[in-house]
């Protein structure tokens, strides 16, 4: 009698395993809520695409609400979303960009090729601001408010429906605040 108990120990474990991965499978990554939400931006001190000695640290993002994008030019995504993030420059948007793991020139090609809607983009090789926003791809997109405080956190391409009922209500919402 045992000796099934102990041969049924295996079954068991793939079951639960197989049950736990099935039920993970059902989630969207999208659909993950940042931790961050609520708290201050994370600290960093980062030099800016265009200029190797131009340096901006969290302060960059005070006193003006702000969309903080993490984008890389490697990113196939991020030159769909590109056309989004344009238009809410146009729109009177202040956009800050980290460029995350990548190449100073692959940045500067790509800003060239698909336009560049940042009025400053950080420059983020190593993606230790990544790292602390718990960036795990491109492009991911940060709402921070004017006391630097990260209000929402878009996982993914901002597609065109985005801008209207995402991303420009809880824009004006925050600068009314």
């Amino acid at each position: 009698m045992k000796r099934r108990l102990v041969r049924l120990i295996p079954l068991a474990l793939f079951a639960g395993l197989a049950v736990f991965l099935y039920r993970g499978l059902g989630h969207h990554p999208d659909d993950r809520e940042s931790a961050l939400i609520g708290r201050e931006f994370p600290g960093f001190s980062l030099a800016t695409v265009a200029d190797p000695d131009v340096r901006h640290d969290a302060s960059l993002l005070a006193g003006e609400v702000t969309l903080v994008n993490v984008w890389g030019a490697w990113c196939p995504t991020c030159r769909e979303e590109m056309p989004q993030l344009l238009t809410l420059a146009e729109r009177g948007v202040r956009l800050v960009g980290v460029d995350y793991k990548d190449t100073r020139e692959a940045a500067t090609d790509f800003l060239t090729t698909f336009g560049d809607p940042f009025a400053v983009n950080l420059f983020d090789p190593a993606g230790s601001l990544g790292f602390d926003l718990g960036v795990y791809g491109a492009p991911e997109s940060f709402l921070v408010d004017r006391e630097g405080i990260i209000r929402y956190h878009h996982t993914g391409y901002i597609r065109p429906e985005d801008v209207e009922q995402e991303i420009l209500p809880r824009v004006q919402r925050w600068r009314n605040d």
